[in-house]
């Protein structure tokens, strides 16, 4: 089998081949390899990158006694710029942190490595992870499915996207791992709080909103790699959702669902309630509190500004951007510090609303928006890119704020990937990625959607 096949399989695809043999360890990563040779100088996904180091990775799990059991035998995995791995530097975004190579890897990354995983390399994102598109002076990374646009700000979307890597994982405060999923046509996963330990072994971050999870092609990778960053395996062959309640409408005023995120919503459904066992759909809206958006925003604030602070992180040679969100969150933290009990209310206000109309699952857009045009909030001020989030991106954070597991998967609309959400009950990780399974790249009945745009 060439190269471009390789780069085209699934995770479960490529362990089953180098567990039997017919594919090597170091086969797959030079495929990988020569599509990151041939592709990121366009895509710009990767931050940091060595093809030497990865080919003897490589190798070393073909000579493991245990390559027969391993659960991630071979396959690439992108790590984010802000995640430690031994020899490469740690920069979270930013050139303003020091360059200097990590000493040893972090938990996560002895967790995919022990499971046979291969890291191809380190990928580009925002400074801080503050923003959710590319914000200022770093190199920007493109959206493979069209070069002028943004993949939510994210190199390890753009990898996986780019068949650079089959695996990505990303810390998810208010959308990281599932923004750019929907930007990408990809599979991303928010966990609950603790299924997966944070980097750099922290309790918490961004005070309480972050999770984190997997970034893949299909639900059936993201639960492979969920199930060894967790260490406990995830079993798709579970129920699908009962009941679920539809919502088009966002946690916060936004400037309107376009409407192929609104048809990809109502499809989605439509999709999950067809067939023998298909679940029952009902319109319904979550008791969205007022102040919604300012608990999430004040946490946000405060949790980059210690993050920062933690990082001794030099406000004059940060973007102008980042700078702004950490001295009001700096701000926050001396005046009014997040309160634990404004999250935990909303929770309950949200699960007692599952519980009463008894929905197993909230269904309905990823963004309300599509993707940014690549580089339009370059040079943007801290007003107005922020106004940008809460209009365009405004579906994810909430479920940050509550603690609960959220994915998002595309469904197709004119032969195009949008993003959808299904946001789940704590523990529901799985019966989540199972309904995602049901929905990936599958077309759904359209209505009224908008003409088609045309991603090369």
């Amino acid at each position: 089998m060439d190269a471009l096949d390789l780069t085209g399989l699934t995770a479960a695809e490529i362990v089953s081949r180098v567990r039997d043999g017919r594919s090597s360890a170091v086969d797959v990563a030079r495929a990988h390899l020569a599509r990151i040779a041939e592709h990121d100088p366009e895509v710009g996904a990767f931050a940091e990158h060595d093809p030497d180091r990865v080919l003897a990775e490589a190798g070393g799990v073909d000579a493991r006694a245990d390559r027969f059991a391993l659960p991630l035998a071979g396959v690439p995995v992108a790590v984010p710029d802000d995640v430690d791995v031994a020899g490469y530097p740690t920069r979270h975004g930013s050139s303003a942190t020091s360059p200097d190579p990590a000493r040893r890897d972090d938990e996560l990354v002895k967790r995919l490595r022990a499971a046979g995983a291969v890291v191809v390399g380190k990928v580009r994102m925002p400074e801080l992870a503050a923003w959710a598109f590319t914000q200022a002076t770093q190199a920007a990374p493109r959206n493979p499915l069209d070069l002028s646009l943004d993949p939510g700000g994210s190199g390890a979307a753009a990898a996986v996207a780019a068949r650079m890597a089959v695996l990505a994982m990303a810390t998810d405060g208010g959308g990281a791992a599932r923004v750019p999923a929907a930007c990408c046509g990809l599979v991303g996963l928010k966990p609950g709080p603790h299924v997966v330990p944070l980097p750099r072994g922290a309790d918490e971050h961004w005070c309480g909103l972050g999770a984190t999870g997997p970034i893949a092609r299909t639900a059936e990778d993201a639960a492979l790699m969920l199930s060894v960053l967790a260490g406990d395996a995830m079993d798709l062959d579970v129920p699908g959702p009962r009941r679920i309640a539809l919502s088009l409408r966002g946690p916060w005023p936004s400037r309107g669902l376009h409407p192929d995120h609104r048809a990809a919503a109502i499809g989605a459904a439509a999709r999950l309630r067809a067939g023998p066992g298909g679940a029952i759909v009902t319109f319904a809206d979550p008791p969205y509190p007022r102040g919604l958006a300012t608990q999430w925003m004040r946490r946000w604030q405060a949790g980059v500004a210690l993050e920062a602070d933690a990082l001794d992180l030099d406000l004059g040679s940060a973007e102008r951007c980042t700078a702004t969100v950490v001295r009001k969150g700096r701000r926050v933290l001396r005046l009014t510090p997040p309160r634990p009990d404004t999250a935990a209310a909303w929770r309950e206000r949200v699960l007692g609303w599952m519980d009463e109309g008894e929905y197993d699952v909230l269904l309905g857009p990823a963004t309300a928006q599509p993707p940014l045009r690549a580089g339009e909030m370059l040079g943007h001020g801290y007003t107005s890119s922020l106004l940008t989030t809460a209009t365009r991106l405004s579906c994810a954070p909430a479920w940050n704020l509550a603690g609960l597991p959220a994915v998002v998967a595309p469904v197709l609309i004119g032969g195009r990937p949008v993003g959808v959400q299904l946001v789940g009950r704590p523990g529901a990780e799985a019966e989540l990625l199972a309904a995602a399974a049901k929905l990936e790249r599958r077309a759904v009945p359209v209505a009224r959607a908008a003409a088609p745009r045309v991603y090369a």
